[in-house]
């Protein structure tokens, strides 16, 4: 995928009665940034960085100004204002990224309840079933698009298909401030000249193993027998990309419905003593259970901890929290306290789970005038951010790699990748 500068920009100039494209994908444009800048009107078309000023702090965000210096998203600040010394920065200010994003949803909600929340900024609607009332889907676009703008000040990109995929890919070919239509008819013409990396999953060793094939584009794929993929990167990548080469994606858009609670466990193929081992895997599942905490605006009142033992007998044990959270750093720490009040020193676990009970939305909570969570939440939501342009594991706590992974990022160089800690 391209890093969103603006060049390449394609976008669906003319209206059109085209009914097929009714799956949408909506992307706001920059959007820390933009948030950022309603602020600071006077900054418009100025390079301007989002993030906070350190040795180790990274880039939350980017103008499109910046953006065509090199600078990006989750990049080291040090070396964002070494390519753009000119660049402007600002300090994040999420709970204005908080507000606008429901306000964004609130708008698409008006318009389909088949909304399905993908991040802080972005979303899929299917408005199939709105087109009588609405009309077309470059109809729905334009109007949530003028709507956006005028009740927020905020501009957002759209992309149409038959399918989600196509729909994404659509948008972020259509940014900044755009709106691309791909009917059904043309989805192939629009996929197959597109490059390798635009498919979901194709990352860059992916990408590595396939460009020994000679394959570049999707269309190089979607032409590669199914035979000669399995033995470059397995069976099941090899289904799932063929399957997107050709335009097939049977995902339904799927609203988020309201959680009682949230968790996430794992079943280890041998049990586990080692303390070190299970502390790292309780940040992890503390990781994944904060994420959809914050993504789905929530905090929690309960952290719960589930163990199951070599003899399968299972217990779970559960603590209420002070100040209600969603930062897995403080969820990973009272989980490991759970753990050391509940497991027998030395004995294995065949099953650890971390789960959020007793939710409560995140705006209904006031922090305290001190707040011990400050900076791990600022981490984390700027993990959050990277997560959503580049994908989980671009930004990644240090702690939660195993020592080969360690090894092989310390190698790379600091334009590569992240980290946390």
């Amino acid at each position: 995928m391209s890093k969103q500068d603006g060049s390449g920009r394609q976008v669906t100039a003319s209206p059109t009665a085209d009914t097929s494209a009714g799956i949408l994908h909506l992307d706001m444009d920059a959007f820390f940034a933009s948030v950022e800048l309603l602020e600071r009107p006077e900054l418009r078309g100025k390079p301007v960085i989002v993030g906070h000023r350190g040795a180790r702090s990274v880039v939350t965000a980017a103008t499109y100004e910046a953006r065509r210096y090199g600078v990006n998203s989750a990049m080291p600040m040090a070396i964002a204002l070494r390519r753009c010394p000119n660049a402007i920065v600002l300090e994040p200010h999420y709970d204005r990224y908080t507000h606008f994003s429901r306000e964004v949803m609130r708008i698409l909600g008006d318009v389909t309840p088949l909304v399905e929340t993908l991040s802080i900024d972005e979303a899929f609607l299917d408005v199939r079933g709105s087109v009588p009332l609405f009309g077309p889907p470059f109809a729905i676009a334009t109007q949530l698009r003028e709507r956006i703008r005028r009740e927020t000040g905020l501009t957002a990109s759209v992309g149409a298909a038959a399918t989600k995929f196509v729909a994404k890919l659509a948008s972020s070919r259509s940014k900044p401030d755009g709106l691309l239509i791909v009917p059904a008819a043309d989805t192939l013409a629009f996929l197959h000249p597109q490059p390798i990396t635009a498919l979901w999953g194709v990352g860059a060793s992916t990408e590595e193993r396939l460009a020994r094939l000679g394959l570049r584009t999707i269309g190089d794929l979607a032409q590669t027998p199914l035979d000669s993929l399995r033995s470059a990167i397995g069976e099941a990548g090899a289904v799932r990309l063929h399957e997107l080469a050709w335009g097939r994606d049977r995902r339904a858009v799927t609203p988020e419905r309201d959680e009682k609670s949230i968790g996430h466990e794992v079943t280890f193929e041998r049990d586990v003593r080692d303390p070190a081992a299970l502390d790292r895997e309780l940040l992890r599942l503390s990781t994944r259970v904060a994420e959809r905490l914050r993504r789905g605006g929530w905090v929690t009142r309960t952290v719960a901890l589930k163990l199951r033992f070599g003899d399968f007998r299972t217990i779970t044990r559960s603590r209420t929290l002070a100040e209600p959270s969603d930062v897995a750093e403080r969820l990973s720490k009272e989980a490991r306290a759970l753990l050391a009040e509940a497991r027998p020193a030395g004995t294995g676990i065949r099953l650890i789970g971390v789960r959020a009970e007793n939710l409560l939305p995140a705006g209904s909570v006031a922090r305290g005038l001190w707040d011990d969570d400050e900076p791990w939440r600022e981490a984390e939501t700027t993990a959050d951010a990277v997560a959503a342009r580049f994908g989980r594991g671009a930004l990644t706590r240090a702690s939660l790699l195993s020592p080969g992974e360690r090894r092989r990022r310390s190698a790379l160089s600091t334009d590569d990748v992240g980290s946390l800690d």
